[in-house]
Formats: C-alpha cells, sequence, structure tokens
C-alpha cells in the first residue's frame, strides 16, 4: 500500500533501538500521550540507547522484564510533504514504510500519511 506524507516529519531519536530476536529486554513506562500510539513501551538492552517498542514485539517475562519475539528497529524516517512511502506494517498509530525515494526503511506516524487509491 502506498502514502503520501502530508506533514513534515524528523526523528527525535538520532540513536534508535535496534535488537535482534531472543534480545532481553528491561521494560519501562508505556507511552502516555495525546496522540493514538497505545502500547508502545520505553524498553533498554545492553549497548543501547532506551527507545519505544512496540507490545507486539514483546514477549513478558516479568513486570519490568521481556525478550525480543522478532528483531526490531525504532528508526524513524526524516521526510518531507509530497514524498510517497510504501506501507509494510502497521502498529499502534505508526507504519513502518520504505521510503520510495532512496529505499530508506523507518516508522513513520500515521497521523503524518495520507492512503493514496
Amino acid at each position: 500500500m502506498k502514502y503520501v506524507v502530508i506533514a513534515l516529519h524528523r526523528s527525535e531519536y538520532p540513536r534508535p533501538i535496534t535488537f535482534a530476536r531472543g534480545t532481553w529486554l528491561q521494560i519501562g513506562q508505556r507511552y502516555e500521550g495525546e496522540e493514538d500510539w497505545e502500547d508502545w513501551y520505553l524498553c533498554s538492552c545492553a549497548g543501547q540507547t532506551p527507545g519505544w517498542v512496540p507490545v507486539q514485539v514483546i514477549e513478558r517475562l516479568g513486570v519490568d522484564r521481556g525478550r525480543a519475539l522478532e528483531a526490531y528497529s525504532a528508526h524513524e524516517l526524516d521526510i518531507d510533504p509530497g514524498q510517497v512511502v510504501e506501507g509494510l506494517r502497521r502498529l499502534n498509530g505508526w507504519l513502518w514504510c520504505r521510503s520510495l525515494r532512496n529505499d530508506e526503511l523507518g516508522w513513520l506516524p500515521l497521523a503524518k500519511l495520507r492512503q493514496l487509491a
């Protein structure tokens, strides 16, 4: 499915958390905000800066511990209005995308996208 970017997006995280399947995670706070971004948790793992992780990739093994069910990257695309992306995976108010301009992969908030017919 293709989408056009309708609002500028710049990542606030220069070193996004990235990990392999099976990585042990320290699970922190749940995201609370006005946006419709439910079920994101601030997680950390060895050698990584903490980052937001969707609950769907976390196997909970206690109140604040878990393990990655799959490989994951919190990389967000820096993108301008009018650019077109291919949506690959929709999770909790965000879309994992491929930029059609340069094939870069990353997350974008659904609120900044409009689906093309």
